[in-house]
């Protein structure tokens, strides 16, 4: 389907014609591990990336190849894309793709818990090392870190719990003035509310088991490209390499930019890090996440107007240190948020309390009905966490520090029941801990 149509037209549509699937109205799950060659010479094309049709369901699948063309076409600028089989996968394999077991990532201790750690604990086993942008509020922060083996500026769009936005613009700017690609993390945002593209970036990832998905009941992630990036600058030569996996059917070598020329790094994952390390996503998966796509306009729109209320509420309340959010009173994001976000900054947000003692905290927590304890965010329910004694216990002490995460920070995520409701949740748990 033509990227001529809205997004809201595209979520539904794009990527497939009911003609190709049996006229099926909803796209069909394909549960098969392989697919039948039938003949030689349609063997020898699959194998050797002559033919972009289904082989076997760790390199491609019908389901999730609708799956890959939506999320493309919901990304005006995109070339391609690639879903895996959870947002860390996709993080993971971004960042090997980039690096491949050489130089430096620069990113923020804003980071998710587990992105941070994985520099450490991922990376630096491969012999990459990494940065950490102290003050990511001033994009000159960044090029002063930017060293000649820096490979990738790595940021997210709005930080997850503390909902602060970075200058995205300026800091892609700052990446391609030194010939390296800027990856965004929009998990929180999701294409309705941000296309990073717009602004810059060269690669996207997503957790879609985020807001994506909305429902709380899959886990898979997203690499998405825009194939503006110049991978043969010099700076990254496993682009221009000719794996012997390549060659063509003549004998003659190729790059990944042969094979894959409108989509060199979403290629190259496919042929490397989804096919060797296997993070595949289920058809069934696929299937879902699709299915969450289809609301995702409606469900952020709620979300994002509630969770704007209960800032308004927090800022009321006696029991409230602080409240974290663009939309809050003193934030000093809300131009950024104007610039990126006009609909809305996302359904995350965080505060503290003032009695922010352990059992305190607690007894909030334990406190709430409507609201869900767990370690997720964009659910359609409403859900709360202590991020540092969960989702961000990876980071160091001096990383939540930089990040702005203490011990009494309560995170929020939104969902899509009553907002009155929710707010006489949070209320009744005041009350609790008076």
């Amino acid at each position: 389907m033509s990227n001529q149509f809205s997004f809201d037209t595209l979520k539904l549509h794009a990527g497939y014609n009911p003609a190709e699937h049996n006229h099926a109205v909803s796209v069909p799950i394909y549960q098969t591990t392989a697919f039948t060659l039938d003949t030689v010479k349609r063997s020898d094309d699959l194998f050797y990336f002559d033919s972009v049709e289904a082989l076997y369901t760790r390199l491609s699948n019908p389901t999730t190849d609708v799956l890959d063309a939506r999320l493309t076409a919901l990304h005006p600028g995109a070339t391609g894309a690639v879903t895996l089989s959870s947002g860390m996968a996709a993080v993971t394999y971004s960042l090997l793709n980039v690096t491949a077991g050489k130089g430096r990532i620069l990113a923020t201790a804003r980071s998710y818990g587990g992105s941070f750690d994985s520099f450490e604990q991922i990376f630096g086993e491969t012999g990459v090392k990494y940065d950490i942008v102290e003050d990511p509020d001033d994009p000159a922060n960044f090029e002063a870190l930017v060293k000649e083996d820096t490979k990738v500026i790595y940021i997210e769009s709005i930080t997850n719990p503390n909902a602060t936005i970075l200058d995205i613009e300026a800091i892609a700017n700052i990446a391609h003035k030194h010939g390296i690609p800027l990856i965004v993390d929009n998990t929180v945002a999701t294409p309705y509310l941000l296309n990073p593209f717009d602004f810059g970036a060269d690669v996207v990832v997503y957790s879609a088991t985020k807001g994506l998905t909305g429902h709380g009941n899959v886990i898979a992630g997203a690499i998405v490209e825009n194939g503006k990036f110049n991978w043969k600058n010099g700076k990254f030569p496993q682009f221009d390499g000719q794996p012997h996996f390549l060659v063509s059917q003549q004998g003659v070598p190729r790059s990944f930019y042969d094979v894959f020329p409108d989509t060199p790094f979403t290629g190259r994952i496919r042929a490397i890090h989804l096919n060797y390390l296997g993070g595949a996503i289920a058809p069934f998966n696929s299937y879902l996440v699709l299915l969450g796509i289809e609301t995702l306009s409606e469900r952020l729109s709620k979300s994002v107007k509630s969770a704007e209320k209960i800032v308004e509420f927090l800022e009321t309340r006696p029991e409230v240190s602080w409240v974290n959010h663009p939309h809050a009173k003193n934030s000093k994001y809300k131009a950024l948020a104007a610039k990126y976000f006009p609909k809305g900054a996302g359904a995350i947000l965080s505060f503290g309390l003032k009695k922010n003692d352990r059992a305190t905290i607690i007894k909030f927590l334990e406190a709430v009905k409507v609201f869900s304890f767990q370690a997720n965010i964009g659910d359609a329910r409403s859900l709360i966490i202590n991020p540092s004694t969960t989702t961000h216990i990876e980071l160091p002490e001096r990383a939540q520090e930089l990040a702005d995460i203490h011990s009494e920070t309560i995170r929020l995520s939104i969902g899509l029941e009553d907002v009155n409701d929710l707010i006489a949740d949070l209320e009744q748990a005041f009350v609790a801990i008076q």
